[in-house]
């Protein structure tokens, strides 16, 4: 009798446990992402600067030998600049402090290849200050792209190149104010004037730039700052520069090399960064990188190939509509300022994106779910539909399969889902469907992967007043932030 009432009081602590657990938080499930990181999330869309000698010589690649008297815009303009970008809602701007040429747009103490040489403002202009200078006056986030490689300099492929590299790193993170991103590129060694010697120089990606102790020096200068590179640690890149990861594509990330050796930044599988590691060990989330032009820099002879309105409404699907941010190109001409042929198409995808996404549909709706964990207010459904960050609908802890069904407060016209999972508990989410009530009867319109920070579930338009999402799979128990919905054009 005593063994029966001791296994009794042990089952009711037991069932006690769980009840409790249920009222509580789902844990954390797999990698997480940094506070740094959710807040890289939450810009979505930013733009990368290209604008060097290049502009001026009308290449792609500097080969490092350029004279510093080609670099002179005609008008150059920050203010311009960045208004355009703020104006069309990107939140960021990464401008190409020195590409692969090796020269820099900041008067550099440790080069002669620099604006401190060039006719642009008699030698004494410095273009890094003024673009930092103006993203703080329209609230735009400033970031620095400095090249791993340097094609000018005599250092490069020797010990002494990474300490030059390194200075210059500093310059940058010390003189210009905060800084967001640090965009490491990887396209490393090969053909270049490096100093006159007019060679080819190759290096061992994995093991040249020591970049952990780079890393280390970004982190205590700039610790709010995100590192992108092919191997993160914050970003990656989306290994394809059409504008585009794929359906099923994880914030998790565990980069390889090549042959499935040590990675590098350049020496990587690249197509890995358009899907992601499936439980990778680290939240390494995926940075779509584009050119609103066939180039990265400007060229005049690319003032008819401006991507479509179409163009980026694609790649904005596919990249902020599949969990990533959106690195967009706006190369400045030779003026200094970004071309009216560039700022044309972005005035119609603004334009597009504020009539699409500026009225949600599941205001004043109610919603229903198929659970909720620990039948607790906590954790219900309608924490979906608030605009509070930190609340959300969560299940079970041994639950896979749930639904949310949302009554609309009539019927509507739709072709869109945004969902969100709450990511600071990880991504779970492996594969869900939409579906609307037809005549009694559920039809599925939709079914897509991950979700993770941002899904955009478009499909052909419908009209319904009663719509579920019905998360598949998961990885964990389902724990959804929000869902918004739209008639998107």
């Amino acid at each position: 009798m005593k063994l029966f009432r001791f296994s009794l009081f042990i089952f009711l602590l037991f069932v006690v446990a769980i009840l409790h657990a249920q009222k509580t938080a789902p844990k954390p499930y797999g990698a997480l992402p940094s506070e740094r990181q959710l807040k890289w999330h939450e810009m979505e869309r930013y733009c990368f600067l290209h604008f060097t000698v290049n502009t001026f010589t009308d290449r792609e690649w500097g080969l490092g030998g350029e004279k510093e008297s080609v670099f002179n815009p005609t008008d150059f303009n920050a203010d311009q600049i960045v208004s355009t970008i703020a104006k069309h809602g990107f939140k960021g701007a990464i401008l190409t402090c020195k590409h692969h040429d090796g020269f820099c747009l900041w008067p550099s103490k440790y080069t002669e290849h620099s604006v401190k040489n060039s006719p642009w403002k008699n030698g004494k202009g410095d273009v890094v200050r003024e673009i930092s200078e103006a993203c703080k006056k329209y609230g735009i986030k400033f970031g620095v792209y400095l090249s791993p490689w340097d094609r000018n300099s005599a250092l490069y492929g020797k010990p002494e190149y990474i300490t030059y590299y390194r200075n210059q790193l500093k310059e940058l993170l010390t003189n210009y104010g905060n800084i967001s991103e640090v965009w490491l590129d990887g396209a490393n060694g090969g053909d270049g004037y490096y100093g006159g010697a007019n060679e080819k120089r190759e290096i061992d990606r994995k093991t040249y730039y020591d970049w952990d102790n780079t890393f280390s020096i970004i982190r205590k200068l700039q610790p709010n700052a995100c590192i992108f590179s092919d191997i993160g640690p914050d970003a990656r890149w989306c290994g394809n520069e059409s504008g585009f990861v794929k359906d099923s594509c994880w914030a998790a990330y565990t980069a390889h090399g090549p042959n499935g050796d040590k990675p590098g930044i350049g020496y990587t599988q690249s197509d890995e960064g358009e899907t992601g590691t499936l439980n990778g060990q680290s939240w390494i989330p995926a940075e779509v990188d584009v050119s609103i032009r066939p180039g990265w820099f400007y060229h005049q002879s690319e003032d008819t190939k401006v991507r479509s309105l179409e163009s980026l409404k694609e790649i904005y699907f596919k990249s902020v509509g599949n969990g990533a941010c959106w690195n967009l190109n706006l190369p400045p001409d030779r003026t200094g300022q970004i071309n009216a042929n560039d700022i044309k198409v972005l005035d119609a995808f603004q334009d597009y994106l504020t009539k699409s996404f500026s009225k949600n549909l599941l205001q004043g709706a109610k919603v229903s779910a198929s659970e909720t964990r620990g039948n607790t207010k906590q954790f219900a459904a309608f924490n979906v539909l608030d605009s509070n960050k930190k609340t959300f609908w969560a299940v079970n802890d041994a639950t896979r399969t749930a639904s949310l069904t949302f009554i609309l407060p009539k019927e509507n016209t739709f072709n869109c889902f945004e969902i969100k999972e709450y990511i600071r508990l990880g991504q779970r989410i492996k594969s869900f469907t939409v579906e609307v009530e037809k005549g009694g009867k559920w039809e599925q319109v939709f079914k897509g992967s991950t979700i993770g920070s941002k899904k955009l579930a478009k499909f052909d338009t419908v009209s319904a007043s009663k719509v579920r999402i019905t998360f598949l799979d998961a990885l964990a128990c389902p724990v959804i932030e929000s869902v918004k919905l739209f008639k998107v054009l």
